[in-house]
């Protein structure tokens, strides 16, 4: 895997919003602190159209990210948020730039699109991370914010959670992927659909019907994609609804039950994804994924 250059104070970094539309007002606090941290911020051109749900047309939304791959001087992408479009432009996004210099495309959600794409197709890490719109929501969410710091500067080494009591213990190394359940979900049967043999699976959600989420990992496991991972993480969970079926099962027991006749180890209620806190994970990066009855450690190996 490609690890794009880390960030130095006085870098550029870009800011553009590939999926839902964000306001003004919302990235005015991330702004500000991008300032604390030494870097300068380019924010895209149509970064506060809406058309739609969407952060302006798919033309505009194509053509703030398509700069942001060609400019030399940005050395991250910053997606403002989520929510949904992503998908609908990703087919037009061109890379021959980004691989001659390749930068950090940085958020959750949505943005899984993306990160299936660069660990897929351009074997680049990326970050999945806190967004700025994130930071105008409620308090100021500093764990996340320090860990996306770390991250973007080098500086990300391990994190160490408590244990869970849905948790398979084990020990497994392999490259990190996944992100938002649902988005991987949206993905399969195309050309983004995740590869997952030999690697350690990251999965999130929010606000699902919880047969909905049984539906997706029943999916996954019929596709054989929980069969061969070499471990699991599963994320937050937060949110999920009960349908008037009736369907009861939380989350987190559709998915120990449907990986309970696997050997690799799983993590349960790591702090990643529509939590806070959100911390930063370097996508397409070899982890070694302890899982013990105390303590759970995610290491990152060095950058190749």
């Amino acid at each position: 895997m490609i690890t794009p250059p880390w960030l130095r104070p006085g870098d550029t970094v870009g800011l553009v919003a590939p999926a839902s539309y964000v306001k003004e007002e919302e990235l005015a606090q991330f702004l500000a602190i991008l300032d604390t941290w030494g870097l300068k911020a380019i924010q895209g051109k149509n970064l506060y159209r809406k058309k739609n749900s969407f952060a302006g047309n798919d033309e505009q939304r194509i053509s703030d990210f398509q700069q942001m791959l060609d400019d030399p001087s940005i050395k991250a992408i910053l997606c403002a948020r989520g929510g949904y479009g992503t998908i609908r432009i990703v087919d037009k996004l061109r890379f021959s730039y980004f691989r001659k210099n390749p930068k950090w495309i940085v958020g959750c959600s949505d943005v899984t699109v993306l990160h299936t794409l660069m660990q897929k197709n351009l074997e680049t890490e990326s970050l999945h991370a806190i967004m700025p719109r994130h930071i105008a929501a409620g308090k100021k969410d500093l764990s996340s914010l320090d860990s996306l710091k770390n991250a973007l500067f080098g500086n990300l080494n391990s994190y160490t959670v408590k244990p869970h009591n849905h948790n398979r213990i084990g020990e497994a190394s392999g490259i990190l992927v996944g992100g938002n359940l649902s988005v991987l979900y949206s993905m399969r049967g195309t050309k983004l659909d995740i590869e997952t043999a030999g690697k350690i699976l990251f999965i999130e959600d929010v606000g699902e019907y919880l047969y909905h989420i049984d539906r997706m990992i029943m999916n996954l496991k019929a596709g054989g994609k929980l069969k061969n991972l070499k471990g699991l993480i599963i994320g937050g969970m937060s949110g999920m609804k009960i349908s008037v079926s009736g369907f009861r099962k939380t989350a987190n027991d559709v998915i120990r039950e449907a990986v309970e006749e696997y050997n690799y180890p799983v993590i349960f209620g790591f702090p990643a994804g529509h939590i806070r806190p959100n911390m930063a994970l370097i996508m397409g990066r070899k982890v070694l994924l302890q899982v013990g009855p105390e303590e759970c450690k995610l290491t990152f190996s060095k950058a190749q």
